[in-house]
C-alpha cells in the first residue's frame, strides 16, 4: 500500500496543551526551577527517614470487628487476652530445682514492679501446670505492657533483651506480638536496603543497554528517586493520624521505581525519536510532552485511581498501602511530565544518542517485534486457542484456595521469635494457645445459673474442648476441674468472659466454622468472640462485602480511562478481560507455589502454612490491574497514532507493538527486577507479593501484551474503534481529541491524515469520533 508523505521538520505545532505550557513556563527558569527541586527533594527526604520508627505492624484486622472489640475489652478490663510478650524461660535441668525456681521468682517480682508491664501471669511462685512445658524444662511469664503500639514494642524489645541477658542459670527467649512487630520492622527494613542493593545495579544497566547512553539512563532513576523520597515524607506525616503498616515503604520502593522508570523510559524514548527526526531540542521536548507526556499522564492516573480502589476496605493494612501506591504513581506522573522536561532541555542533544533516520513506521518490517505481531496476525484464532488455555491451566490450582492471615510463621523459620512461639505450640498444654474467648459485656445482673447454662451450651459445640469460666470449667456439656489459675479474672463490673480450649487450628476451615458456631450459642447477653480464628472471619467478612465495590471502581476506572484515550469501547473491554485472565493466572500460581509448598528452591525457603494471606490478593489485583495499563497505553498510543495515519488496522498494530515492544520489554523487565528484588525477603508476604507481582508483570509483557493483544485486534478489526453515538458525543467532548496526537504534529513523520477515500486494510475509520 501507498503510505502517506512524511513530513517536513520545523513546522510550527498546533495549539499548546496546558502541560506544555507548564513546561515552556518552568523552561523559562530552569536552572533556578531544577535547583528549587533538588533543594524541596533533600528536605523532604530528612522528613522521610523519620518513618521507620513510625510503621506499624498490624492492621490487618478491622478495628471496629467483634473480635477486636473482644480482644480490647479482655486487655482493659480483665487482665486476659493476646499476651504482647511471653517470655520463655529454660533450665538446664527442671524449672522446679532450687536454682532455677529462685532464679525465676526474682525475675518474676522485677517484671512485676516494673513500671513498663501492666499485668503478667507467671509460672513462678503458684506453678500454674499451664505455663509449664510437658517435659518441664521450660516455664512462661506472660506479660501485658502500657502505652500504644510503638511504646509496647519498644518495651518488649527493651525486656526481651534484659531477660536475656539477665537470668543465668535460666535462658529466656521471647513470643508474642510485640516483639513479631518489632522484628517484622527490623527484618523489613534489612530487606528494603538489600533489595536496593541488587535492584539498582542492575536497572542501571538494563537502561543504558536500552538508551546506550548513562545520561538517558540517570535520568530515568532520578524521577523514581524523587517519587519514592516524596512519598516517604507523606507516609511520615500520615504516621501521625493513623498506622502505616511496615510494608507500605517495600512497596513504595519498588513500585515507585518500578512505575517512575517506565514513565521515564516512554518520554525519552520518544524525545530521542524526535532528534532523530530532526526538531530541535527544544521542540522535541515539547512534542515529547504532547503525546508520550499525554500517555504518562493517562498511565498515572489509572494507576493511582486503582490502588484507590483499597480504601473501601476499613483495614489500616490496605488502606496505608494504597495511600503508598497512590502517592508514588502520583508523583512519578508528575515528575515525568514536569521535571524530566526541563532536564531534558539542560541537557540538551546529550541525550540523543546515536543520530540516525527516524522509524520507518514498520515498513520493510525487520525488527522482532514487528515479526511477531505480523506473524501473530496471520493465525490470530490458532494464538488465541494455545495461549488462553495456558492461562487458564496457570490459574487452576486457584480454585483451591484457602485464606488466612499472617502470624509468626511470616517472619520465616529462622526467625527467633518463630521458634519461641513454635516451642509453645508444641511443648505446652492446649490453655497457653486457647483458640478463642467470648466476652459478655454487660453480664452484671445475670444470674450465674444462666452464665453456667451458656458455658455448658459453648462447651458442647463441635471442636470445642473445655471452656473456662469464673464459677469452674465445661467440657462435653459436663462440670471438669477448673485448669485456671488462681489470679485469673473471669468476670468483674464490665462483664464476664469465658476461655474456650478448642483442638482446631485457627487458621483452617474447621477453625472458620467454629468462630461461626460459637456466634450462633444463644448468649444472655450479646457476646463478642475473639481470637485468631475470629479475627480472620471478620477479616474474611468485611473483604467480601467490600470486594465488589473494590473490583467496581477498578473496571469502572480503567474503563473510562482508556475510552477517553481511544474512544473505543471494545478496546477497554479487551483490556479488562485480559488482564483479568493473566491475574488470574498469576492467583492460581500463587496458590501452587506458597499454599502449596513448590518450587521453593526457585523463589526461595518459605514456611509453608497451607494458607493464602486474605488481604494479599486484593492488594496484587490493585497493583496489577494499574501496572499493566501502562504497557497497554504505550502500546495503544503507537497503534492509534498509525492507524489514524493509514487506517490499516493490522499495520498499525505492527508498527505499534514494532515501536514499543523493546520499550514495555524492558520496562517490565526493570518492574519486575524491583519486585523480585522484593522478593528476596525471607517475610513471607514480602515474597509473596513479590513473586506474584514479578509473575504478573512477565505475563502480561509477554503473553498478553505481544501474543493475545494483536490477534484479537486482528481478529477485531473494524469493531476495534466502534463506538455508540451516545458515547461518541461524550468522547468528543472530554476524550483526547486527535488534535492531540501526532498524526496533527505538522512537521513529524506521517503528519497528514489519510482521508477516507484512501484508507485501506478494511477501511475502519481512524477518527473514533467519527465510527
Amino acid at each position: 500500500m501507498t503510505r502517506a508523505p512524511r513530513g517536513t521538520p520545523g513546522t510550527p505545532v498546533p495549539p499548546r496543551t496546558r502541560p506544555e505550557r507548564l513546561v515552556r513556563l518552568l523552561s523559562r527558569r530552569r536552572h533556578v526551577f531544577l535547583a528549587l527541586t533538588l533543594l524541596v527533594t533533600l528536605g523532604l527526604g530528612a522528613v522521610g527517614t523519620g518513618v521507620f520508627g513510625k510503621l506499624s505492624g498490624g492492621g490487618w484486622t478491622p478495628a471496629d470487628s467483634d473480635s477486636a472489640r473482644a480482644d480490647a475489652l479482655l486487655r482493659e478490663h480483665f487482665r486476659s487476652g493476646s499476651p504482647d510478650l511471653v517470655l520463655l524461660v529454660g533450665a538446664p535441668g527442671s524449672v522446679d530445682e532450687p536454682r532455677a525456681a529462685a532464679a525465676g521468682r526474682r525475675l518474676t517480682e522485677r517484671l512485676r514492679t516494673d513500671a513498663r508491664v501492666r499485668h503478667l501471669d507467671s509460672y513462678w511462685p503458684d506453678g500454674d501446670p499451664a505455663l509449664v512445658s510437658r517435659d518441664r524444662s521450660t516455664a512462661l511469664i506472660s506479660l501485658r505492657l502500657r502505652g500504644g503500639e510503638h511504646a509496647v514494642s519498644a518495651s518488649a524489645e527493651d525486656i526481651r533483651r534484659e531477660a536475656a541477658a539477665g537470668t543465668a542459670p535460666l535462658k529466656a527467649s521471647a513470643a508474642g506480638r510485640a516483639v513479631a512487630k518489632r522484628d517484622l520492622e527490623k527484618q523489613s527494613r534489612h530487606d528494603l536496603v538489600r533489595a536496593e542493593l541488587i535492584a539498582a545495579p542492575l536497572v542501571l544497566l538494563i537502561l543504558v543497554w536500552v538508551f546506550g547512553n548513562l545520561l538517558s539512563a540517570l535520568l530515568a532513576l532520578s524521577v523514581g528517586g524523587i517519587a519514592v523520597v516524596g512519598t516517604l515524607a507523606l507516609l511520615r506525616a500520615l504516621t501521625e493520624f493513623t498506622q502505616v503498616s511496615v510494608f507500605a515503604v517495600n512497596l513504595t520502593t519498588a513500585l515507585g521505581f518500578g512505575l517512575a522508570i517506565d514513565y521515564g523510559l516512554f518520554l525519552i524514548t520518544r524525545h530521542r525519536e524526535e532528534l532523530a527526526a530532526g526538531r530541535d531540542v527544544r521542540e522535541a521536548v515539547l512534542v515529547s510532552v504532547r503525546t508520550a507526556g499525554r500517555t504518562v499522564f493517562f498511565s498515572a492516573l489509572t494507576v493511582t485511581l486503582s490502588m484507590a480502589a483499597l480504601l473501601v476496605f476499613p483495614l489500616h493494612f490496605l488502606r496505608s498501602l494504597a495511600y503508598a501506591g497512590m502517592s508514588v504513581a502520583a508523583l512519578a506522573g508528575l515528575t515525568a511530565v514536569l521535571v524530566l522536561p526541563v532536564c531534558l532541555l539542560v541537557a540538551g542533544d546529550r541525550v540523543a544518542g546515536r543520530r540516525g533516520p527516524p522509524p520507518s513506521a514498520g515498513v520493510g518490517g525487520g525488527g522482532l517485534f514487528h515479526r511477531t505481531a505480523r506473524t501473530v496476525m496471520r493465525r490470530p484464532a490458532l494464538t488465541v486457542v494455545l495461549v488462553v488455555p495456558l492461562l487458564l491451566c496457570l490459574a487452576s490450582p486457584f480454585q483451591r484456595v484457602e485464606f488466612g492471615l499472617s502470624d509468626d510463621r511470616a517472619l520465616g523459620a529462622a526467625s527467633p521469635v518463630h521458634r519461641a512461639t513454635d516451642v509453645v505450640r508444641d511443648d505446652f498444654g492446649t490453655r497457653a494457645t486457647a483458640l478463642a474467648s467470648i466476652v459478655l459485656p454487660g453480664l452484671a445482673g445475670t444470674s450465674s445459673r444462666s452464665l453456667d447454662d451458656y458455658a455448658r451450651q459453648v462447651s458442647l459445640t463441635s471442636h470445642v474442648l473445655r471452656v473456662d469460666t469464673a464459677t469452674g470449667s465445661y467440657a462435653g456439656g459436663r462440670p471438669s476441674a477448673p485448669p485456671a489459675p488462681a489470679s485469673a479474672r473471669f468476670s468483674g463490673p464490665e462483664g464476664g468472659w469465658l476461655s474456650v480450649v478448642t483442638d482446631a487450628e485457627p487458621f483452617s476451615v474447621e477453625g472458620r466454622a467454629l468462630v461461626r458456631a460459637l456466634r450462633a450459642v444463644p448468649a444472655p447477653v450479646p457476646a463478642l468472640v475473639g481470637g485468631d480464628a475470629a479475627a480472620l472471619v471478620d477479616t474474611g467478612d468485611v473483604v467480601g462485602e467490600r470486594l465488589g465495590s473494590a473490583v467496581a471502581i477498578v473496571v469502572l476506572v480503567i474503563f473510562t480511562l482508556l475510552f477517553l484515550f481511544t474512544g473505543s469501547v471494545l478496546v477497554p473491554v479487551k483490556a479488562l478481560l485480559l488482564n483479568l485472565l493473566s491475574l488470574t493466572a498469576t492467583f492460581g500460581a500463587i496458590v501452587y507455589i506458597f499454599q502449596d509448598g513448590n518450587l521453593r528452591w526457585l523463589v526461595g525457603d518459605f514456611l509453608v502454612t497451607g494458607t493464602t494471606d486474605t488481604l494479599l490478593p486484593v492488594l496484587m489485583f490493585c497493583i496489577a490491574f494499574g501496572v499493566s495499563m501502562d504497557y497497554e497505553m504505550f502500546l495503544l498510543s503507537r497503534i492509534m497514532e498509525e492507524h489514524r495515519r493509514t487506517g490499516d488496522t493490522t499495520s498499525a498494530v505492527a508498527f505499534g507493538l514494532e515501536q514499543t515492544g523493546r520499550l514495555f520489554t524492558a520496562a517490565a523487565l526493570v518492574l519486575g527486577i524491583a519486585m523480585a528484588a522484593m522478593a528476596t525477603s525471607p517475610l513471607t508476604p514480602l515474597k509473596l507479593l513479590g513473586v506474584g507481582l514479578t509473575l504478573a508483570v512477565v505475563l502480561d509483557a509477554t503473553l498478553v501484551r505481544m501474543l493475545l493483544v494483536p490477534a484479537i485486534m486482528k481478529m477485531a478489526g473494524r469493531a476495534n474503534w466502534w463506538c455508540p453515538r451516545p458515547l461518541r458525543r461524550l468522547h468528543a467532548r472530554f476524550g483526547v481529541r486527535e488534535s492531540e496526537s501526532r498524526a496533527a504534529l505538522p512537521g513529524l513523520p506521517g503528519a497528514r491524515e489519510v482521508p477516507p477515500a484512501e484508507r485501506t486494510g478494511g477501511g475502519e475509520s481512524p477518527d473514533v469520533t467519527r465510527a
